[in-house]
Formats: C-alpha cells, structure tokens, sequence
C-alpha cells in the first residue's frame, strides 16, 4: 500500500519582504491537512521576542559544525557571518508521515533543498518596492544601520535567483498575499503526484470493481 506523503513547501525572499509574518499568518489559517514550520538551526544571536525551539534552533558555531559532519543537515548556508540550517531528520519524519513542511530559507538553501527533494514547491516572494522594502527593514528595528545597507545591497543578488522557483508572489497588502499563497498551496496538493497515494485504495477499487448488477 503506497502511503500519503507530505509536500515540502519552500518560502524565500529578500529580507524585509515580510515572508516571516506570511508563514505564521499561513500556519494559523485552516487547511484540510496538517502542515508544520520547520525550525532551522542558527548561530546569530538570539533577537527580542524570539524563542528558542520555537523560532530558531539557536546553537555555538563548534555545535552547529559538528552538525555538519554528522550529515544532520539537508541543507545549511553562512549568510553575514551566521550559519543556518534545516535538519534532514525533522524533514523525513514530517513528509513520510503525511505531514507537508514549511522552509524558511534563502536560495542557496532552496537549491539544496530540491537536489534532494525534486517535488517539493518552491515560493519566492518579493516586496513591491525598494523603498518599501527599506522602509519595513527600518521599522522592524532587528538590525542597525550598517546591517541595513549590506541587506539593501544584497537584494539584487537574491533577486537574480528568483527564476529558480515555481511561484512568485508579491506581497503588497499582506491579507490578499496570504491568500494567493493559499490558493498554491491547496492547488498543490491536487497534483497527481499526491492525490494517486492518498487515494490508492480507492482508485484500486474503481479500477477492480465489476458491474454484475444495474
């Protein structure tokens, strides 16, 4: 009997896109199947407000290597000098159970990501400006200003990957984003690929049933 597996659904954008606020906006609507964020290790310091286990696995840099080579990782990446990564284990478990998986992480990530999982789906999403996209960095208020111009700069180098993905969405008023990106979700999981192990027994029936009677 083939079991139903979960999809791995990948999120990325620019920081200050907002896709943070749209993955816990996503997480809390009501979907007719069970989906879970996947926590990412990190060595950054710990911000206001954040939870450990909750947010961020937050880790040492010796700790976060040994990681490495133990393969717990299906992917991780060094971006401003802080390492992330998601745990191949934590992603296993979830998608074998039936369970689809959120991924907050960057491109190189992503591309990590779909090497060893080809059908998961991926989402980049992007500001409407970049004056609006520095303006909601500024009033997020988690970086100081040096910080700011290095993320400012390197958006044309996240953006160049955007291509690399199956949706993009911008994300001008929240509400209506999280709402497209609801419809991708739920179209998704009418794939064929999906639909043919969660309805194995019965297709198998239809297929094997034999009309003697009317």
């Amino acid at each position: 009997m083939l079991m139903s597996i979960g999809v791995c659904f990948i999120f990325s954008a620019p920081s200050g896109a907002g896709k943070s606020s749209l993955i816990q906006a996503l997480l809390h609507e009501k979907f007719s199947y069970k989906i879970q964020l996947s926590v990412s290790y990190t060595t950054r310091q710990i911000r206001p407000g954040e939870i450990h286990n909750e947010h961020y696995y937050f880790v040492s840099k010796p700790k976060f290597k040994e990681m490495i080579k133990q393969k717990k990782f299906v992917e991780y990446a060094k971006v401003f000098n802080h390492y992330y990564g998601t745990s191949k284990n934590f992603i296993l478990k979830r998608i074998n159970s039936g369970i689809d998986v959120f991924l907050d992480i960057d491109w190189q990530g992503a591309k990590q990501i779909r090497k060893k999982f080809p059908n998961s789906k991926s989402i980049f999403i992007l500001p409407p400006s970049k004056a609006e996209l520095l303006n909601r960095l500024k009033i997020r208020a988690q970086d100081d200003s040096n910080v700011i111009v290095k993320r400012m700069k390197n958006v044309v180098y996240e953006l160049i990957h955007f291509f690399d993905y199956d949706y993009l969405v911008i994300n001008d008023k929240f509400k209506n984003t999280v709402n497209e990106i609801k419809k991708i979700i739920n179209c998704e999981q009418f794939r064929l690929h999906y639909c043919r192990k969660k309805y194995i027994l019965l297709i198998k029936n239809l297929i094997n049933w034999k009309n003697n009677t009317c």
